[in-house]
């Protein structure tokens, strides 16, 4: 993100950077950390760790129902926004 100014020059939209050692203002990022610390723990490798046990948890997380999306799954928010742009 050093070029964030050239970003935002480019395309009018703002980028927000949340204060260091402030986790209560990455919410989304805290919770999908969470949900992943359920499969990995913390330290895990990942250069290290299987592709298909990566893939299997990644297709796990993007079929899990969020609140967020009206307890749709990210890979059915994201068909449907597809879907759209077509």
């Amino acid at each position: 993100m050093s070029h964030n100014i050239d970003f935002t020059v480019d395309t009018g939209v703002q980028i927000y950077f949340c204060d260091p050692h402030s986790p209560e203002q990455r919410g989304s990022n805290e919770n999908s950390t969470g949900l992943l610390r359920k499969y990995l723990l913390h330290g895990t490798d990942f250069t290290t760790t299987a592709a298909d046990r990566q893939q299997e948890v990644e297709a796990s997380l993007n079929r899990r129902p969020r609140r967020t999306l009206a307890w749709s799954s990210p890979a059915q928010a994201c068909a449907v926004t597809v879907a759209m742009t077509d």
